[in-house]
């Protein structure tokens, strides 16, 4: 995966045009979680997606991204123990299902990347309590962003609230900054320790991305190389903005 480790710093017309993409991806996260029912398409829901973005002057990110082979959707569609990386395609989705949708927009040279987890349907208690519990430590993580905290202050506060709930953080896959390139640094761990790591200044965004396991904090990977799913088979959800560093409270990109 194509990763730039350079920590940019935006400015303030920098950091509007990242809104500007954050808003595109937002109203298409918005228009997919509607058209999400029983027997929909995983590929019914990336069309979608690749309509609306080009529609608003936009380009899919993830789509032709560098990796085993360059990624082939617009969408990240991750279904019940699939934790990210889901390629859409004929997959139906079923009453009880968990789905993580993850997408990511370029307009005027900047990425808007975030995702959300819903149920499809009505879903078991413990789907309901991963998905209040995923969606909690994302902002737990987002209030942690200010300056003078670092990113171990974001990555414990996401470990500490996943964890003390009685689910499991990945090790292997992180939240990132995000900008020019869809994935700069630093790099944002979803377990850490507090006062470590890079110090965090106004101008810095980051794509902050809680995955939470059910089971176990252990994963792997299928044999089309990118979906990655629980290694125990149990449930799994995520959740993702683009967040920017400020002097005051942090700012969210990519809601509505």
């Amino acid at each position: 995966m194509s990763w730039d480790r350079t920590i940019d710093i935006k400015s303030s017309t920098e950091l509007k045009l990242m809104r500007e993409a954050g808003r595109v991806n937002a109203l298409t996260l918005k228009a997919v979680r509607e058209a999400i029912q029983p027997g929909i398409t995983t590929g019914e829901l990336d069309s979608i997606a690749e309509e609306l973005i080009r529609n608003s002057g936009g380009i899919p990110i993830f789509k032709g991204y560098p990796g085993p082979y360059p990624y082939p959707a617009t969408l990240n569609v991750s279904i019940n123990e699939e934790l990210v990386h889901g390629i859409p395609g004929k997959r139906k989705l079923n009453e009880g299902d968990i789905v993580s949708v993850d997408c990511g927009t370029l307009l005027e040279g900047f990425v808007g990347d975030s995702a959300f987890s819903v149920g499809v349907g009505e879903i078991s208690t413990q789907a309901l309590k991963l998905l209040d519990v995923t969606e909690q430590a994302l902002y737990k993580g987002i209030s942690m962003m200010r300056p003078g905290n670092r990113t171990g202050d974001i990555s414990a506060a996401v470990q500490s609230y996943v964890e003390s709930s009685g689910f499991h953080v990945t090790r292997e896959y992180t939240g990132h900054g995000v900008g020019r390139n869809m994935h700069e640094g630093p790099q944002v761990p979803n377990y850490g320790e507090p006062h470590k790591g890079i110090l965090l200044r106004p101008g810095m965004t980051i794509a902050l991305e809680p995955m939470v396991l059910v089971g176990t904090p252990k994963t792997r990977v299928l044999a089309d190389r990118w979906t990655v799913v629980s290694a125990d088979g149990s449930l799994t959800a995520h959740f993702e903005h683009s967040i920017a560093v400020t002097e005051a409270d942090p700012w969210i990109l990519t809601e509505l």
